[in-house]
C-alpha cells in the first residue's frame, strides 16, 4: 500500500471512529482501537491495542517495515502524546517496554493476535512494545 492509500484509510477508519464512538466495522471490528495523536504537527492514527491496568500499550509493528511506524519516531523524540478511546480522550507519556516487562506484554496478546508473531519471524528488529501511561491533569 502506497503512503498515500495509507493516508487515506487512515483518514476514513479515523472519520468512521470519532462518528461511531470508536466502533469500527469492517477488518478493525475485532480489535480494540485507539486514536493516538504525536508530533508537533499532531497526526493522528488509529492503532490497535491492549490494556495493561490503567496503562495502554501498542505494538510499532508497521506491518514489518524496516523503519517502524512514524508515530513510533516521533514518540521517540518526544513522548508526550494523546489517546482517544471510545468517546474519551486524555494525554499520555509513551515509554518503550523492556526485557521481562516487554515479553509479558507481548505474550499477553500473541493468542489473539498472532499475526504479530508472523510479522516478528519476518524481520530481523524486535518489535517495540508501547506503554501508554496516563498524564494526571492537574486541576
Amino acid at each position: 500500500m502506497s503512503y498515500e492509500e495509507s493516508q487515506r484509510v487512515y483518514r476514513e477508519v479515523i472519520a468512521e471512529f470519532r462518528a461511531n464512538a470508536g466502533k469500527l466495522s469492517g477488518p478493525y471490528a475485532q480489535f480494540d482501537v485507539l486514536l493516538l495523536t504525536t508530533g508537533a504537527e499532531h497526526r493522528t492514527v488509529p492503532i490497535g491495542y491492549a490494556r495493561d491496568g490503567d496503562r495502554l500499550f501498542v505494538f510499532a509493528a508497521d506491518n514489518g517495515r524496516e523503519n517502524g511506524p512514524n508515530w513510533y519516531h516521533e514518540l521517540l523524540a518526544e513522548p508526550r502524546a494523546e489517546v482517544e478511546v471510545g468517546t474519551d480522550r486524555w494525554p499520555v507519556i509513551a515509554s518503550v517496554a523492556q526485557g521481562a516487562e516487554r515479553k509479558r506484554l507481548w505474550d499477553s496478546r500473541i493468542g489473539e493476535w498472532e499475526f504479530l508473531n508472523e510479522m516478528q519471524n519476518a524481520v530481523a528488529w524486535e518489535i517495540p512494545v508501547v506503554i501508554l501511561t496516563p498524564v494526571r491533569r492537574e486541576d
